[in-house]
This record gives structure tokens, sequence and C-alpha cells, in this order.
């Protein structure tokens, strides 16, 4: 697996691009759902929220805003197509995207080089890419997880299956990972048994209110 982050100049008319053109420093985004040629977004607007909600909620092809605080926005509106090239091309999007006028700052997990390379030959359709930073996916070395479990999971989640809704069936990622669903099953139940007594050790441990006591986990593959 590897990161990478892409530099993309939209060449498409996008109500993004009009309304943080003149901004001094980009917008963070991150990207909530994609579905049927929709995309669900938070959109970090800041001063310029209640500017931005405006103009959002006067646009006829943008399906719905909503204003989550007084520095974000929800917003849902036909995709202009870079995010559902990098999803089409089995890339994940990460956190701390930007967009700024035409600029966009993607940063992507892709499990090959070759989803990488269709995800930039789909983006240059209709926009320039340059490509920066690209480094191996490293996943934390005290992860309680099994490689074998981690690459189950790390795979339901890029695919979507944690999505809601779910944007694969048990049977298609099962299928994918060349494996029977009872097995899918296990290696997810067991992924996801790992990660919850880790995440609420780890919070007992930070907040110090009272004793932890020890969740069993099974350690069988």
């Amino acid at each position: 697996m590897f990161t990478a982050t892409i530099h993309f100049t939209q060449h498409r008319e996008c109500i993004l691009r009009r309304l943080t053109a003149s901004a001094d420093a980009p917008f963070p985004i991150e990207i909530e759902e994609i579905q049927n040629g929709f995309v669900t977004f938070v959109l970090c607007a800041g001063e310029h929220a209640d500017a931005f909600q405006s103009e959002l909620e006067a646009t006829d092809h943008v399906e719905h805003v909503e204003r989550l605080d007084e520095e974000n926005l929800l917003v849902t509106k036909p995709s202009c197509g870079a995010y559902s090239a990098i999803y089409r091309n089995h890339g994940t999007l990460r956190r701390s995207n930007t967009v700024s006028g035409r600029q966009r700052e993607y940063n992507v997990l892709v499990f090959r080089r070759e989803d990488l390379r269709r995800i930039i030959d789909d983006l240059e359709g209709f926009g320039t890419v340059t490509l920066g930073k690209l480094e191996p996916f490293e996943a934390s070395t005290d992860s309680p997880l099994t490689a074998r479990q981690r690459e189950v999971a790390t795979e339901a989640l890029a695919r979507g299956y944690y999505d809601w809704p779910r944007k694969i069936t048990n049977e298609q990622l099962a299928e994918k990972l060349e494996i029977s669903r009872a097995t899918l099953h296990e290696h997810l139940r067991k992924a996801e048994h790992r990660l919850l007594s880790s995440a609420l050790a780890d919070g007992h441990r930070r907040t110090g209110r009272g004793a932890f006591e020890r969740i069993e986990v099974d350690t069988g593959d």
C-alpha cells in the first residue's frame, strides 16, 4: 500500500472553485460519502461560513447544506469528477485534503501503483495533475492486529464495507479477497474485537477514570 499526495488543478466549473478562489489560504475538506454521482463532505469554511452557506443554498445543483457549527458546513452536491475518479480506482481519501479555487490537494491511500496510475489518468481527463509525495504505507508497529487481520480490515475499509450505506457487500468483499464469507467475518470479528479492546484500554489510561478491567481477547488468527 502507498500514500500519495496529488496536486490537482480543476478545469471544470465548480461551486467550490468559485467560493474559494479569492481566499488567502486553502480550505480543509473531509469526504464523508460518495454515492450515485453525489459527494457529501465537510467544508471547514472558517470565517466565511455564513457567506458560503448562503451561496451554496442558492445554488440549484447543491442538494443539501447543513451548518454543523460556527466554522463547518456539511454539503451534498454532484461530484465534479475528482472524488469519483479516486474511489472508482480503489483509492481512499485520507484527512487533510484542501481546496483553493482551481487548486486541490488530495491525500490518497492506494493498494497498488497501478491504481494510482489509473487515478492520475482519469484526473488528467479534466485537469492538470502533479504527483507530490509518494510513500509506502506503514501501519503502526504497536497495532493489536495480526498482519492478515490488518490486511482484511484495511481492504474492507477502503472498499466502503463500513460506509453507510455499504458500497460493497460481504459476498463481493470476500470474492475480492479470495476467501469465503465465513473466513471474512471471522477476520473482521477478531479485528473489531481487538481494536475496540485496545481503544477502550487507551481511553481509560488517558482519562485515569478508575481501574480498567482487562478484556480477554481471542489470540487466534
